[in-house]
């Protein structure tokens, strides 16, 4: 049963979060029902989760973050240091903020977004300056504005993919109390499934391609994916110290799992798997060598 206590910090805590909401919105320059079209719900749902009598979904978290251009912590925690079941990002790797107004914050973020499509769907070198122009509703001279290089829209769509990310295991992984479930549904979180997924994994399939033969992709790509790693390493430590995964060193079997988890994102790229397929193997491979077995 609820105490009157706790039951006063979780209406304060909801409170804060609304605060924080509203105030995104507001600074983002857009309309309610810009920000309703983006998140997938009619004006009315947002409306009344912005008054407090519905409550936000995880999924509209997510994607309220993505419109707004902030993340998903600093809406339920006020900042984007603070530790939780997530490794948060160094300020390197999320999407690079700028002094600006909302109208050019918004013209930007609109650029990566189109860009970050166009990167996942034709590949890096197919897409010219003037397609991103073209998809964003602009000219070549005003993402040229934004942007010097191609290259550099890339690196950008880079820090896109790790904010989304990110903003995922925030707003869920803390509904999953036992590590085992934490685990698998970080799992889940990161299937290359739907378009969405498909594309933020394509990202980072091709981030690896320069990587492998351009040095200077490296350190860029290094600091993203070990914020991934770190995630599932905290996630695997948690386990063990509540004896719910074997006592092996945690650095080998996050590297086990994370070098399966990467194999396999190739594979349903290429269309050796489904997603469905990627995460039943996954969970097998938890189940069998990081669970502790039961007598």
């Amino acid at each position: 049963m609820q105490s009157q206590e706790e039951g006063a910090t979780q209406a304060e805590y909801r409170a804060a979060l609304l605060v924080r909401v509203r105030t995104a919105i507001h600074d983002s320059g857009l309309a309610q029902r810009d920000v309703a079209r983006h998140i997938g719900i009619d004006e009315t749902k947002l409306s009344k989760a912005l008054k407090g009598t519905r409550r936000f979904r995880p999924d509209e978290l997510t994607q309220l973050a993505t419109a707004a251009g902030v993340t998903v912590n600093w809406l339920l925690s006020g900042t984007d240091d603070a530790r939780g079941v997530s490794a948060v990002p160094a300020v390197t790797i999320l999407p690079t903020r700028h002094r600006e107004d909302s109208g050019h914050a918004q013209k930007r973020r609109n650029i990566v977004e189109k860009a970050w499509w166009l990167f996942a769907e034709r590949g890096y070198s197919s897409v010219r300056i003037a397609d991103i122009a073209a998809a964003s509703g602009t000219s070549d001279s005003t993402v040229h504005y934004y942007f010097r290089t191609k290259r550099e829209i890339f690196a950008e769509t880079l820090r896109f993919s790790v904010k989304l990310a990110f903003d995922r295991q925030i707003a869920e992984l803390h509904l999953f109390a036992n590590p085992v479930d934490r685990l698998k549904r970080l799992v889940f979180l990161q299937l290359p499934a739907g378009e969405r997924g498909r594309a933020e994994m394509s990202i980072w399939l091709q981030t690896w391609a320069e990587a492998a033969v351009d040095p200077t992709w490296r350190e860029g790509h290094a600091q993203s994916y070990r914020r991934w790693s770190q995630t599932v390493h905290d996630i695997i430590v948690d386990g063990q110290h509540s004896g719910c995964f074997i006592s092996v060193d945690a650095d080998e079997l996050t590297q086990h799992l994370t070098a399966l988890i990467d194999g396999l994102i190739i594979k349903v790229l290429t269309g050796m798997l489904t997603s469905d397929q990627m995460y039943a193997q996954i969970a097998k491979f938890i189940d069998r060598t990081v669970v502790t077995p039961t007598s």
